[in-house]
């Protein structure tokens, strides 16, 4: 038992330090990077042509692969696409990275083939044989291991203490958690997030091909086992809930300790065809369900996932079918002037067997925003399913509607995780799932009929059958047509907008009686049924069927290739059926390697960072400016007649900037004898996406001074709050910090700059503790500690588990020891104590003694007019009154919050 035990160990490392690195990344930017993996074999790769091909010693060659090509290539792919995947909504992050997976090992097979014969390399191929970073060959040490596996061992536990200390125990890793936990605060502190997440990068690359050199010498120069490594790393960092390092590390260390055991001792698994190799698989779903359930969210639903804007919708109806019904009638006219035994017709039915299939992603994923990796397994199930019940005796048709009911009755098994999972981890859960159908059910000779499948005859229509590829080209169509009314009627029916409902928002679902689990459970048997009568037709097509046939990593791909094009539509998915079939046959009947077409793949996932919502929809928006730009340069119709001009002057029109220009000084902004103002707004114009919350704001901020910005809900102070510190870009206007225009620098820049954002709600890091928190804006908390014992008391403590007055009091603390130019407060004391009010606000008058701008937002009136030098009355997102808190009274008051006079 030690010798599995110790070797177990050793395979364990490669999975934790793979797993540290997926972990690390996914931590510091929120995305699962599927390619992973590839930067390991890449790394692998450069590793084997400098040791191999060139003759460096091994360890020279895995330094410069790991320290030199892999943190490039990470920062590379992080300028290149992954910082614009972090605003992506999780679908287009997790078909990004799979079109990675697909692309960087074709690229670098691509580049050593072609400098193979010139520079007299060996070929890197699954033939060759890659030494490990120790001598060659390997040396025995002791108890049965040789060199490399005591390096790898060795590494692993230096590079775990290394990155361990480094995020505990330097500023680098503080920022980087900080990141992690909160974002968006974590700039308003001043730290340069996009940075954080390139360092996240770099060192996740780093980690992948530190993991790829020290596992090449077993697992050779093959993508495809790395991407199962892959698979098996992330089995750790799910039971680090994709959090932890140091768990990451050890649950590495023991899925290599359990893998081993299980092949040398259960001698029940050998009775189950490949159930030894599919423990990481089960351990991967276990962590999964049992750790993992999804606490914010549910199923896929995200506001940042919401559907695309229509760019044709302004558009009739025929206009908007008549570009798919030339097609069709196109590719008919096509398809019948053919011979019957044409080779590319048959390629044309190949593809729209796929977009059959891929219709099914179009209903899981595309209306109900559940990202399911499972459904090659799905037509697999039920291509199987078919040949068995017809190798039964059974007639075809009756066969055909047995396998399509199996592939619903498996979709709504797997449909139960997604009633306690959401997002990524509901897309592990799914590819877990099909990994398993995929390495033990279909290798089950009862049911697979071993390597040689089920045979299956061709769909006979009396006149022509299905032999004839002109015949399955017609029959796909109808089929796909039937699917797309289908997807049609259920977006417009009560089922549709319960879908939807459920979608972007739950808990109202349930509220108002919309079944959640009974919807989710619903799509994906409509979904299963789907794949399933794909994978049947495909089954006919080929004249039978083995359990090899449609493998589950089939699957990863397809739905890359379906959001490439556009999920949401049933054109995305015959679109990425026909390219998926005939770009590859194109690619070999030009000569061009397959590695091109591979390439061009993952490109095409890059740019998906940029355009999330697919090929469609960039079409559609293209055509849309088009349209715009004809109608804003066609004739105008005869003007109207001319308003009279107003009474008002025309410098009312201009922002103080531009009044004071002219001569007409603003009020308020240039007060004789007064400094002049640390924070200017003028002319403020912002909003979110198409709505203007702000129209026009102006505002300023003394030295010493603090200003009461005053108004009901809605009325734009929150917005206003974010625009000064940089958190949300203006339309229109300037803001001004001592007279430099800083309108366009970032949020960490402005608080770099002094201007500190106390949010609304609680302005702390709840992952960080009390010490780590002040640590972000402070050098030493010692200073805080003295001011605030109570602090002190709890350094060590989590800021989630502080009381809200605790969590405020550390909000605002650092500003008393380093006082920022201006601060801003945006409902201080919203849900404190009043005892804890009165200290925050204390708080505020110390740091208006000291120098300290301040801008605070209230809706409590009296507490703020208890401590404001000047009252800025906010309505419908504008200044309607500013003065000195001496004018204030009760008629000013209600007009601010109500609207009326009193």
């Amino acid at each position: 038992m030690l010798a599995y035990i110790l070797s177990g160990l050793v395979t364990g490392a490669v999975f934790a330090v793979m797993a540290s690195g997926l972990t690390l990344s996914y931590a510091a930017t929120g995305v699962f990077n599927f390619a992973h993996g590839a930067v390991g074999f890449l790394t692998a790769l450069v590793f084997f042509e400098l040791n191999v091909g060139l003759g460096w010693p091994g360890w020279a060659a895995g330094l410069l692969a790991v320290l030199g090509f892999a943190p490039l290539l990470g920062y590379g792919l992080h300028r290149a696409m992954f910082r614009g995947l972090a605003h992506a909504g999780e679908t287009a992050q997790i078909v990004a990275t799979i079109g990675l997976t697909i692309a960087l090992p074709a690229l670098g097979l691509l580049i050593a083939d072609l400098v193979e014969e010139p520079f007299g390399l060996p070929p890197a191929d699954a033939t060759a044989l890659p030494h490990g970073v120790g001598p060659y060959p390997a040396v025995e040490v002791a108890f049965g291991f040789d060199s490399d596996q005591v390096i790898t061992f060795c590494v692993a536990i230096l590079v775990a203490a290394g990155l361990w200390l480094f995020m505990r125990h330097t500023p680098y890793g503080l920022r980087m958690r900080a990141s992690v936990d909160r974002r968006r605060l974590a700039t308003l502190r001043g730290i340069d997030a996009d940075a954080s997440s390139a360092l996240a990068w770099t060192l996740s690359s780093a980690l992948a091909g530190l993991a790829g050199v020290l596992a090449v010498p077993v697992v050779g120069l093959d993508s495809g086992a790395f991407t199962v490594l892959l698979f098996a790393s992330a089995t750790a960092s799910v039971f680090g809930r994709l959090r932890s390092i140091p768990w990451t590390f050890a649950a590495g260390l023991g899925l290599g300790v359990v893998q081993n055991l299980v092949a040398g001792y259960a001698d029940f698994a050998a009775e189950i065809t490949g159930l030894r190799t599919a423990v990481p698989v089960l351990l991967l779903f276990a962590g999964l369900v049992l750790l993992n359930r999804s606490r914010e969210r549910v199923a896929g639903s995200a506001a940042e996932d919401a559907p695309p804007p229509d760019y044709l919708a302004d558009l009739p109806v025929w206009r908007r079918r008549l570009p798919w019904l030339v097609s069709l009638a196109a590719l008919l006219v096509w398809t019948f002037t053919r011979p019957a035994d044409d080779f590319y017709v048959g390629v044309v039915a190949q593809g729209l067997v796929l977009a059959l299939i891929f219709c099914s992603f179009v209903v899981v994923t595309g209306i109900g925003g559940m990202v399911n990796l499972a459904q090659a397994a799905f037509a697999a199930m039920a291509a199987l399913t078919c040949g068995w019940a017809f190798a039964s005796g059974w007639p075809l048709p009756v066969s055909i509607l047995v396998g399509v009911l199996a592939a619903a009755a498996v979709g709504v098994l797997v449909a139960m995780p997604a009633l306690r999972l959401g997002g990524r981890i509901l897309t592990l859960a799914t590819l877990a799932l099909a990994l398993l159908a995929d390495q033990v059910l279909f290798q089950v000779d009862a049911f697979s009929n071993g390597t040689i499948g089920w045979p299956l005859p061709a769909i006979s229509f009396g006149v022509a059958d299905t032999t004839d590829p002109r015949v399955r080209v017609v029959l796909l169509l109808v089929l796909i047509g039937l699917v797309g009314l289908l997807v049609r009627n259920l977006e417009r029916s009560v089922s549709g907008r319960a879908i939807l409902a459920v979608r972007s928002a739950p808990a109202a679902a349930a509220t108002v009686g919309v079944s959640g689990p009974r919807t989710k459970i619903m799509l994906f048997a409509l979904a299963s049924a789907i794949a399933g009568l794909g994978g049947v037709l495909y089954a006919t097509s080929k004249g039978s069927i083995t359990a090899t046939d449609l493998p589950a990593f089939a699957g990863f791909v397809w739905l890359a290739v379906v959001v490439l094009q556009g999920v949401r539509r049933i054109g995305g998915a015959v679109l990425g059926g026909l390219i998926a079939a005939v770009f590859p046959e194109l690619l070999a009947g030009w000569g061009v390697s397959a590695h091109v077409g591979a390439i061009l793949f993952g490109t095409g996932g890059m740019i998906l960072a940029k355009h999330p919502d697919g090929v469609l929809a960039q079409l559609a928006e293209a055509r849309h400016r088009r349209r715009a730009r004809r109608q804003a340069t066609s004739p105008s119709p005869s003007p109207s007649p001319s308003p009279a001009p107003s009474s008002a002057p025309a410098t009312d029109a201009l922002s103080p900037r531009g009044r004071a220009a002219l001569g007409a000084v603003p009020e308020n902004l240039a007060e004789p004898g007064r400094a002049e103002p640390v924070l200017r707004l003028e002319g403020v114009v912002a909003g979110y996406g198409d709505v203007t919350v702000l129209r026009g704001v102006d505002l300023a901020i003394h030295p010493g001074e603090v200003v009461a910005l005053l108004g009901a809900n809605g009325a734009g102070k929150s917005t206003t709050c974010a625009v000064a510190a940089g958190d949300l870009p203006v339309t229109a206007g300037a803001i001004l910090l001592d007279g430099d225009d800083v309108t366009g620098r970032p949020a960490h820049r402005r608080a770099r700059a002094g201007v500190l954002l106390a949010p609304e709600g609680r302005g702390v890091f709840p992952g960080l503790t009390v010490e780590e928190n002040l640590r972000t804006w402070l050098e030493s908390p010692d200073p805080v500690y003295e001011r605030l014992p109570q602090l002190a008391a709890r350094r060590t403590v989590l800021a989630g588990a502080l009381s809200g007055g605790e969590q405020q009091l550390l909000t605002l603390a650092p500003a008393l020891v380093r006082p920022p130019r201006v601060l801003i407060a945006d409902e201080p004391s919203l849900g404190l104590a009043p005892l804890v009010v009165e200290q925050i606000f204390a708080l505020f008058a110390e740091l208006r003694q000291r120098g300290v701008a301040l801008l605070l937002v209230e809706e409590k009136a009296t507490e703020a007019l208890a401590v404001a030098d000047r009252v800025a009355f906010m309505r419908l997102g504008r200044i309607t009154w500013t003065g000195p808190r001496s004018e204030v009274d009760a008629d000013r008051l209600t007009a601010a919050y109500l609207g009326v006079s009193s």
